[in-house]
């Protein structure tokens, strides 16, 4: 999810994630997170940083853009850092290519598999 800023309504939050506020805290399907105290504004918006952090959500900032990336939820198992390892792979000429070579850039990285 893309946000432009670290409060979100309630409403538009449970439309984009499933995650919905009750009474219990914070609930999607039969899953139910506690929420501390600081998860909603005084205008009754949420603290997405709390909240992410609470769902374990990975939450980073694009400064250049001034825009906000939420993650699904990770469940425990969100990386405990972004440094990936060195990969070297021919590329469509036969040409090799080291991941290393964009270091400082943003990559996104795809991967497939036929089984």
């Amino acid at each position: 999810m893309i946000v432009e800023s670290l409060t979100i309504d309630p409403l538009s939050f449970a439309a984009r994630t499933g995650w919905e506020i009750k009474p219990e805290g914070m609930c999607r399907a039969d899953q139910c997170v506690p929420l501390p105290d600081g998860a909603s504004t005084a205008a009754g918006d949420l603290d997405l940083a709390v909240v992410a952090e609470r769902l374990q959500m990975p939450l980073i900032r694009d400064e250049d853009a001034s825009i906000w990336a939420l993650g699904p939820s990770s469940g425990g198992r969100a990386l405990a850092s972004a440094t990936a390892a060195e990969l070297e792979l021919e590329d469509a000429d036969g040409n090799l290519f080291k991941l290393s070579s964009l270091h400082g850039r943003k990559v996104l990285l795809v991967a497939w598999a036929s089984w």
